[in-house]
């Protein structure tokens, strides 16, 4: 009999139909139960699936294997550290948390009870950014003198009604930065790393909200690079998200995770992308294609299996929180 890898999902709202799509695209690891506060089930399960629904993890009684945490971003450490204390490893959206005290407390009692923490970065899995992240670390560019990052969406008023918790500083952790951007800065973190030095400058423009939603940082980085970060939810109608990196020996773009320009000195073109993957999430946030979470869910169960750490572990995606707190800290 084959081995079936079981999840429980720990939120009902959309992106866990999200996750409900790729398992089903994905050999010997199915969603056994759910826990909604609303008693909301998801709505990609059909009518007639048959799955337990409780308001709490500790109320679940088929057993599993792990969690996938779909809940609004502050509340991701509470239930990872559930999860963990009952034995049960646990894959969560992004942003890992929006405190540092949060994801502290996630990592280490996960690691206290041996059990894998993954965070869902997905756009870490896209070809071209395996890539780019191979070359930079090769060091194949040179010396990478700047690194322009603008990821300008467009949310609608309806966007941040549809939820009490949108747009707040104690759920969200703040406006475009930590929450659209986010992926997009783990993208940065993940080749550049962390900055010694960051200023920035953001507002709000367009809604109605407590955070920002415009805003620009500069970082600058020990090797003496500089580097810009755009996140914004008011550029209408909403852009794909693009990178600019300048080196000693060339240039290259990318749009969308996608290598859209290379010029760099005897090296042609290394993309292996011919159509988009993934959403640019430049004017929905809504999740249509599926790929890059199937790859994330396919690496961390095998991360369990193979007694290793997941490709994005708690450690590598907390550097992106640790970045955006540190824009948020440092306000001209």
């Amino acid at each position: 009999m084959e081995n079936i890898f079981r999840f429980v999902l720990i939120g009902s709202g959309s992106i866990s139909n999200t996750y409900i799509k790729a398992i089903e695209k994905l050999t010997n690891i199915e969603v056994v139960g759910v826990v909604s506060r609303s008693g909301k089930m998801p709505t990609a399960f059909h009518e007639d699936h048959k799955i337990e629904i409780e308001n709490s993890l500790d109320k679940i009684k088929t057993g599993y294997d792990a969690v996938i945490i779909c809940t609004p971003n502050g509340f991701h450490h509470q239930s990872a550290i559930e999860a963990a204390s009952l034995g049960k490893h646990v894959l969560t959206e992004k942003p890992l948390d929006i405190s540092i005290e949060a994801m502290d407390k996630m990592i280490n009692t996960c690691k206290k009870n041996k059990v894998k923490l993954g965070v869902a970065y997905q756009r870490r899995m896209s070809p071209d950014n395996i890539i780019i992240k191979k070359i930079i670390t090769e060091n194949k560019l040179g010396r990478v003198f700047a690194a322009d990052l603008t990821v300008k969406n467009y949310r609608s008023d309806d966007y941040y009604n549809s939820s009490d918790y949108r747009g707040t500083f104690n759920i969200d952790g703040g406006g475009p930065f930590i929450q659209q951007a986010s992926h997009n800065i783990d993208l940065y973190a993940w080749f550049f790393g962390k900055p010694k030095k960051i200023i920035s400058d953001y507002d709000t423009f367009v809604h109605d909200i407590e955070v920002e939603d415009h805003g620009v940082a500069l970082l600058r980085y020990a090797n003496g690079m500089i580097g810009t970060i755009i996140a914004s939810t008011a550029a209408k109608p909403g852009f794909d998200p693009r990178l600019e990196v300048h080196a000693e020996r060339g240039t290259f773009v990318m749009e969308n995770d996608i290598i859209t320009y290379w010029n760099v000195d005897g090296m042609a073109n290394p993309t292996k992308s011919e159509s988009k993957l993934i959403q640019s999430g430049a004017s929905s946030a809504v999740v249509s294609n599926t790929t890059n979470h199937e790859a994330i869910v396919k690496d961390f169960v095998e991360s369990v299996s193979e007694n290793r750490e997941p490709f994005i572990s708690g450690e590598s995606a907390k550097i992106a929180t640790e970045i955006v707190l540190e824009i948020y800290k440092n306000k001209i």
